[in-house]
């Protein structure tokens, strides 16, 4: 027989979420199952806050619940260094090093021409602007070890080099295939101080 149709469901749709398998889900269902309903409620209502404020923000395009997120607005950031990142997640990663103070943009994304995507679906004519209004000193590429992380990385100096900026690239410690979300803040320390410029 197997599951009721409405555990059946949920099975289903906890599948779609990243890193879930089968018995992944089947342990979430039991667990859904057994909590008390007040503990219940409030993951629901947890879930459906988030989905319904955040929102990105309009300066770096980092996670945020307001139009502009709490580290562009901190006055104590060196808003000279701007850390170019692929995702909101790898703000989180680098904010966890400690060991850096300057602001984010975040890409949206990688350059990945076997999934269709290119330069022109990531935030990069936002990054431009914000040079041309700022007086940034340095750019730091913290792009993910992977191909679609250097290839854009890549596409980001050729682009960048005009400029004059400086531009450094971190990579000490990070292995090759990367993600910065699941590297830990020891290396991610390490890789922002041995950054180098490209």
């Amino acid at each position: 027989m197997g599951y009721p149709d409405s555990i059946k469901r949920l099975i289903q749709y906890l599948m779609k979420l990243p890193g879930v398998g089968r018995r992944s889900a089947e342990r979430i269902v039991s667990y859904i199952l057994h909590a008390p309903e007040d503990e219940v409620k409030f993951l629901v209502q947890s879930i459906y806050q988030v989905k319904r404020s955040i929102r990105l923000c309009r300066l770096c395009r980092n996670f945020s619940e307001s139009e502009i997120c709490a580290i562009c607005r901190d006055g104590r950031r060196d808003r000279t260094l701007i850390c170019v990142v692929e995702n909101p997640q790898d703000v989180m990663a680098i904010e966890k090093s400690g060991n850096f103070n300057g602001l984010y943009h975040v890409l949206g994304g990688a350059i990945s021409p076997l999934e269709g995507r290119d330069h022109r679906e990531l935030e990069i004519a936002s990054l431009l602007s914000r040079i041309k209004q700022g007086n940034i000193h340095e750019i730091i590429l913290a792009m993910d070890a992977d191909a679609e992380g250097e290839a854009t990385a890549l596409y980001l100096i050729q682009l960048l080099k005009p400029t004059h900026i400086k531009l450094t690239r971190i990579g000490m410690g990070i292995p090759s295939g990367a993600n910065l979300e699941y590297v830990d803040a020891t290396t991610l320390a390490s890789a922002l101080e041995g950054r180098r410029s490209v």
